[in-house]
């Protein structure tokens, strides 16, 4: 699949000067909600994921995201993968296991989000899910910032930024990467440009 594609013609894939979950500023932003609205192609995109999982031989027995962004990618590759799926939450900032989910001793729970930049919310989710007694066997995403090293990708990087857990595969469809700049040294802040928060949280 032409993910890059995809996310163009999904108008999924945002040009302007927005502010990103890790703090950093870009020129670009992608909204995967514009992609996952077709329910079609967030079955075949989830597909075509699940199928890479597969292939690499890991076992899964749930599969847990973030939210609110992780939850529909999630879910997608539960029912391609065939197995349960539940979701972590925010409650006053911090995440938290609720509505009845419940994680069994040593179940092999693989962490879905729709993007992953630094992978931050995703090991807030998969220490929630540890502290309960799982085993998490792995990282999922459709796009993948480059941020972080995706299962069998050699692309050069150090991946200083990356929060996940390095022994464990990243699995996503493509690679998106970006140049991002720090607030102070964002050359469209120094054109007068305002960065804009598009995604889940602060909008």
């Amino acid at each position: 699949m032409d993910i890059m594609r995809i996310y163009k013609e999904a108008n999924a894939l945002l040009e302007g000067h927005f502010l990103l979950s890790s703090g950093k500023h870009s020129s670009f932003y992608l909204q995967s909600a514009k992609v996952l609205e077709n329910p079609k192609l967030a079955y075949e995109l989830a597909q075509s994921l699940a199928k890479v999982i597969q292939e690499s031989k890991i076992q899964v027995q749930c599969v847990c995201s973030p939210a609110l962004g992780g939850i529909l990618a999630g879910y997608e590759l539960a029912r391609c993968l065939g197995v349960r799926f539940i979701f972590t939450e925010r409650v006053n900032a911090e995440m938290t296991l609720r509505r009845g989910f419940e994680i069994y001793k040593e179940e092999k729970i693989l962490i879905c989000e729709d993007i992953i930049t630094t992978g931050g919310s995703a090991m807030e989710c998969a220490r929630v899910v540890e502290s309960l007694g799982a085993n998490i066997v792995g990282y999922a995403a459709l796009a993948n910032r480059g941020i972080c090293k995706r299962f069998n990708a050699f692309r050069a990087g150090d991946y200083l930024e990356c929060k996940l857990d390095s022994s464990l595969p990243l699995f996503a469809l493509e690679d998106f990467v970006f140049d991002t700049y720090e607030a102070a040294n964002c050359p469209l802040c120094k054109q007068g440009s305002v960065a804009i928060k598009p995604g889940s949280r602060g909008n």
